[in-house]
C-alpha cells in the first residue's frame, strides 16, 4: 500500500531561504498530500509565502517556542501516513519525496528514515562549507541501520510518532537533540530506522563561528553526552564510534595537559611530581596531538578531495579547514569528556513525560 505524505516545516523569519525551500517542494516530481508550515512568531512574510505556496499555515501562538514544539503541533494536525520533517532553510531535490515514499511503501517494518545534507552547501562562506560538509561526511560513512533520527530531513510513520509521544519538549524545551532522543527511543523499542544516504538535501544556512560553536557544544555535545550517560548502552553509530570515543578522551587529556603546562614550567608541581618535567609533558602533549590527528586522518583526506588540500602551498582557506577541524574537535570532545566524568559522579535525571498522546 502506498502511504500518503505530509510535509511539516517549522519556520521563524525564514526569509529568502524559506522561499527557496517552498519553491523546491513545488518542483518535486511527487506532490505531497499536504504541506504544513508551522510559524513560530515570524516578523517577515513567511506566513504569506507559505499560504501562497498552497501550504496549510499554523502558528505556535507565541514567538520563540522552538522547532520541536512546532513539529509536534504540525504532526497533531497532519493526516498523512508518513510525516516528513524538513527545515525551512533546506532545499529538497526533485526526487526526494518520491524516494522516501517508495522506501516506506517497500518496507512495512520501516518506522523512520532520514538523509543528510549534500556536498554542495548553499552558502559559500568557509564556516558554512565546513559545517555542512562535516555533516555530510559523518552521515555518508555511518551505518544505514541507524539508532537515531534527524528532523532536518527525516520522515516517520505518523502512528509511530504518536505512539512514542513525538519530540520530548519537557526534556528538550529548547532546540537541541530532541530528534536524536526520539530516534534512540524508537531503536531501543526495536523499531527500524534507516539512514538513506541517497536522500540528500541542500542546506542554505549561513553559519558563523559563534553559531557553529554554540550548536556543536551547547546544543549538541553537552546534551548528547548526558543522553549517553542516561542510556549507558548507546551503540557506536554516527560520531559515537570507538575512534570517536577515544578521540574524546585523548582531547580531554590534551586540554588538561595544556592547562597544566605553565604550572609545570614554573616548577610548582616539583614537590608532588618530580618526574614530570616541562620537556616530558611537552613531548607527551605532542604525541597526543599527533595521535589525535592520526585518528581523524580520513576526515582531512576527504576534505582535501572535496575542496582542495591543506599543504603549505595551498590557499590559506584550505589549510585553515584542517586547523579549524582540529580545534573544534579538541574543544567539543573535551566537553564530552568533562560531562562523562561529572555524570559518573551523580545520578542521571529522569526521562520526563512525553508530550503527545
Amino acid at each position: 500500500m502506498t502511504p500518503t505524505l505530509s510535509v511539516i516545516i517549522p519556520v521563524a523569519d525564514g526569509g529568502a531561504d524559506f522561499q527557496r525551500c517552498l519553491a523546491a517542494l513545488a518542483a518535486s516530481t511527487l506532490k505531497p498530500d499536504e504541506v504544513i508550515v508551522v510559524d513560530d512568531g515570524s516578523t517577515d512574510d513567511s506566513r504569506r509565502w507559505a499560504a501562497e505556496a498552497g501550504a496549510r499555515v499554523l502558528t505556535t501562538g507565541r514567538p520563540g517556542c522552538g522547532p520541536a514544539l512546532a513539529r509536534n503541533l504540525g504532526a497533531e494536525r497532519a493526516v498523512g501516513d508518513v510525516l516528513f520533517f524538513v527545515d525551512a532553510d533546506v532545499e529538497v531535490r526533485p526526487e526526494t519525496l518520491a524516494r522516501l515514499r517508495d522506501a516506506f511503501a517497500a518496507d512495512p517494518d520501516l518506522a523512520a528514515l532520514f538523509g543528510s545534507y549534500d556536498d554542495a552547501p548553499g552558502d559559500p562562506g568557509f564556516v558554512s562549507q565546513y559545517k555542512n560538509l562535516m555533516h555530510h561526511y559523518v552521515h555518508q560513512i555511518s551505518r544505514e541501520e541507524a539508532v537515531t533520527f534527524w528532523a532536518g530531513c527525516g520522515a516517520i510513520r505518523r502512528g509511530v510518532f504518536e505512539e512514542f509521544g513525538g519530540f520530548d519538549l519537557k526534556k528538550y524545551p529548547k532546540p537541541s537533540i530532541e530528534d536524536i532522543d526520539l530516534g534512540f527511543r524508537l531503536w531501543r523499542a526495536g523499531r527500524r530506522i534507516l539512514l538513506e544516504k541517497r536522500l540528500q538535501v541542500k542546506h542554505l544556512k549561513k553559519w558563523t563561528v559563534r553559531g557553529l560553536l554554540r550548536a556543536d557544544i551547547q546544543l549538541r555535545a553537552i546534551p548528547w553526552t548526558r543522553l549517553i550517560l542516561e542510556s549507558k548502552n548507546l551503540p557506536r553509530d554516527l560520531n559515537l564510534t570507538h575512534a570517536a570515543q577515544f578521540s574524546a578522551v585523548l582531547a580531554w587529556l590534551l586540554v588538561a595537559g595544556l592547562l597544566a603546562l605553565p604550572t609545570v614550567a614554573a616548577g610548582l608541581l616539583r614537590g608532588v611530581t618530580p618526574w614530570l618535567t616541562t620537556g616530558r609533558l611537552a613531548a607527551a602533549l605532542g604525541g597526543m596531538a599527533l595521535l589525535l590527528l592520526a585518528l581523524n586522518h580520513n576526515v582531512y583526506r576527504w576534505f582535501a578531495r572535496q575542496r582542495g588540500g591543506w599543504s603549505r602551498r595551498g590557499p590559506p582557506v584550505r589549510r585553515s579547514r584542517f586547523w579549524r577541524h582540529s580545534a573544534r574537535r579538541i574543544w567539543s570532545d573535551a566537553v564530552c569528556g568533562r560531562n562523562c566524568v561529572s555524570g559518573a559522579r551523580r545520578p542521571c535525571a529522569g526521562r520526563g513525560k512525553r508530550v503527545m498522546r
